[in-house]
């Protein structure tokens, strides 16, 4: 570690004379005490901009509104982009004063600087503020400036930026992973293809709101990390990510604030014997047939005798009010004697795995069941709409038919995971009910992998919509649950600052318990590119790192998503952070074009990249270039919904789902030309085809030059080139698309 010392950049100024000095002014503290500082932290000349004249963007003066100017003394540049502000003042002027520290504030937030950081310097002391604290995040005598170097060169060196990413929608080959095994270099994953349905011990054993897919979330677990490390998920749902970690032979810590969560998971991974299982399942099936209530006296004889769920009052936006009137009597009195019957079976594992089955018999056995008829299938309204919605024609199904399917799903899975999850290795997973903003019963720097799926806002509210299942299984849920649950909305009207500030929480306390060198992987799926920005600035400020973000696919079209095709995204974004000693800030790209240029450009480059996209596509593609180029700032504030403007500005079809440009229209923005060539090819030969016809090379570049005039006009031999590489010759100089219409990808 390289020493400094206010010798080595002051030599050997006095700095108690400098404070009394009253030729010691503004001028004095650039030159002799700035200065060395900015040159000792690595900046040359060329990356120093002093005195700048901005004007400012919001405030005039007078009848003539004449513009206000604003001129920072120093602004530094990595790479061309503005990194952050600093400001002089005379030793008698005060770093904290807050008119002081709001004039270099108007600095950092102006359009064309937007830094994170800003500074006050009056040669006593040094000030460093980031835009979205209050307080300085580091405040220091320049006198003992060799405490605090390594600090203020982590916070402000050219090393500490990561760079803006140039705009570019070429596309690119794709990443290899590296060989051997580094915690701290390990490579971004591509976009995995899911098989959600080919695991036994995932697929149909226990609905729940939100489900990650298993061989995405093993993928990640196996890339970043080792066999026998520590797998942690604070927003542990259905348990996927513990799951996972235990079967690819690493261990594993579960949190959920929602007792069915912890439930499902302790249910799933207690080591049973399994002809013991099944043996209690024969047991329990035949004593409930001989005792099943169907006439009216029946069913009053069992309500009377067993106790069921009564009085709970149901979510706000529920159809009925209390609890015993999502089911029919006889629906009750089946349910009662069932739980009855299991709650007899002696063995405690084997009683969980029974009551799992019947947990997850819950969500077809109520009142609320949609019955999908083209398929046999449906979901209760929990699940489906996200309310207690009374079916209007409820599927009326047998209960032990529903439960022995649903044992067998079980039982499957309980095979399944015998081999990694047994008694043996019982001991390497902990299931915990808690909270994500708490956890202080996990030691700091302990945990080697995090991957998460946290609550969206207000999108799912995950203990009110559990009331039916936590009441059957006599699961408390505590006021301070709620206090504690990080969503938008909900029964208990919960704010966006209260989703924030506990989102906020959570990321703390998981940079806590992660270890140096590690990943944070955070899954989430949101279009409002405020919960974004939120994440990855709380984030870094924490000290995480942002590494890339990678959209993924879930592998499934919800029943929310068919309804709400514009309001409901069917994708994912998984953000990787790493845990780092000096983390490297994203720094606002310095763009050189407006808000709605950008957006324009970015939904028009995925179009032609992928000749034509959906709003999934689109929405992933803006967040992702927002984290690397650093305007989700801007982005939240003017497009938190970009369907009126795709609406208006492209073609949609219903039938795909997918953005196209209108027709016979030109890329209004700079779309690189061999991108914008191989769109309008594709596009055109397509055409033809559909109207079967093979044109000659001609006829393709007399429809297709009118619409490439836009900055560059290609020559015939630079159509030619992408064109023989999308379509082939038939006869006499004709064309068709090759097979699927997909050739070589440009570079």
């Amino acid at each position: 570690m390289h020493i400094i010392n206010k010798g080595s950049l002051y030599g050997k100024l006095d700095f108690n004379c400098v404070e009394k000095d009253t030729d010691f002014k503004e001028d004095s503290v650039r030159e002799v005490i700035i200065l060395p500082l900015i040159k000792q932290l690595g900046y040359l000349q060329e990356n120093i901009i002093r005195s700048k004249t901005l004007q400012h963007p919001f405030v005039n003066i007078g009848s003539k509104k004449r513009k206000i100017n604003l001129i920072p003394d120093y602004l530094f540049k990595v790479e061309n982009n503005y990194a952050w502000v600093l400001d002089a003042k005379s030793p008698t002027e005060d770093v904290t004063n807050n008119e002081h520290v709001e004039q270099v504030y108007s600095y950092s937030i102006h359009p064309e600087i937007r830094t994170i950081y800003f500074a006050v310097c009056n040669g006593i002391k040094f000030a460093l503020y980031r835009q979205d604290t209050k307080a300085p995040i580091l405040l220091f005598s320049i006198a003992e400036i060799e405490h605090y170097w390594e600090q203020l060169k982590i916070y402000l060196s050219p090393n500490s930026f990561q760079l803006g990413k140039s705009i570019s929608y070429e596309i690119l080959p794709t990443k290899t992973k590296q060989t051997g095994f580094d915690y701290l270099t390990r490579p971004l994953l591509n976009e995995i293809p899911v098989k959600k349905q080919a695991a036994k011990r995932h697929f149909g054993v226990h609905g729940y709101f939100t489900k990650q897919t298993w061989n995405v979330v093993a993928e990640y677990i196996k890339n970043y990390t080792k066999p026998g490390d520590l797998v942690l998920d604070p927003f542990g749902g259905s348990g996927i990510t513990a799951v996972e970690a235990m079967m690819n032979d690493r261990k594993a810590i579960h949190i959920d604030l929602n007792p069915l969560s912890v439930f499902i998971v302790n249910a799933l991974t207690s080591p049973v014997n399994t002809s013991d299982l099944v043996d209690a399942f024969e047991n329990i099936k035949n004593k409930y047939l001989k005792n099943e209530p169907n006439t009216e006296a029946d069913i009053e004889i069992v309500l009377k005798k067993f106790k069921y769920p009564s009085g709970f009052t149901l979510p706000k936006g529920s159809d009925v009010a209390v609890i015993e009137d999502l089911f029919t009597k006889k629906q009750l009195a089946q349910l009662a004697l069932l739980k009855n019957i299991i709650k007899k079976v002696k063995d405690g594992n084997i009683r969980q795995s029974l009551f799992l089955a019947f947990s997850s018999s819950l969500n077809k056995f109520n009142r609320t069941f949609h019955y999908t008829k083209t398929d046999g299938g449906g979901d209760s309204s929990a699940f489906r709409y996200y309310r207690y919605r009374i079916a209007p024609q409820p599927g009326i199904l047998d209960l032990m038919n529903i439960y022995e399917t649903k044992f067998k799903k079980i039982l499957n899975a309980k095979k399944e995971i015998e081999p990694k999850i047994n008694e043996q290795t019982i001991n390497n997973i902990t299931i915990k009910k808690d909270t994500a903003t708490d956890l202080k019963w996990i030691q700091k720097e302990s945990i080697d992998y995090i991957y998460t799926d946290p609550p969206y806002g207000k999108k799912i509210p995950y203990l009110d919509l559990s009331t039916m299942w936590n009441a059957w299984l006599d699961l408390d849920v505590s006021e301070e649950d709620f206090e504690q649950e990080a969503i938008e909305g909900g029964e208990h009207n919960k704010s966006k600052n209260d989703y924030n500030s506990l989102i906020s929480d959570s990321i703390k306390e998981m940079y806590r318990v992660l270890k140096f060198d590690r990943w944070l992987s955070f899954v989430f799926a949101h279009k409002d590119p405020e919960f974004w920005h939120l994440i990855v600035e709380t984030a870094e400020k924490c000290g995480f790192e942002y590494v890339g973000a990678v959209a993924q696919k879930n592998g499934q079209t919800s029943f929310k998503k068919r309804q709400n095709p514009f309001t409901v995204l069917s994708g994912q974004l998984i953000i990787n952070f790493r845990k780092v000693k000096n983390p490297r800030s994203i720094m606002k790209a310095h763009l050189g074009m407006d808000i709605s240029e950008i957006v324009m450009q970015t939904i028009e480059g995925i179009i032609a990249k992928n000749e034509g996209a959906t709003l999934e596509q689109i929405n992933d593609e803006l967040i992702i270039k927002g984290l690397e180029l650093g305007f989700l700032d801007l982005l939240k504030k003017e497009y938190s919904d970009l369907t009126p403007i795709l609406l208006d500005k492209f073609d949609y079809n219903d039938k795909t789902e997918i953005f196209t440009i209108k027709k016979n229209k030109k890329f209004t923005t700079q779309i690189d030309i061999k991108l914008r060539i191989r769109y309008y090819l594709i596009s055109y030969l397509r055409r033809m085809e559909r109207e079967k016809t093979h044109p000659n090379f001609d006829d393709i570049i007399l429809n297709i030059i009118p619409l490439l005039k836009n900055g560059v006009t290609p020559e015939n031999q630079t159509i030619l080139t992408v064109l023989e590489d999308i379509a082939e010759h038939i006869g006499n100089n004709s064309w068709k698309l090759k097979v699927n219409g997909q050739g070589k990808l440009f570079d």
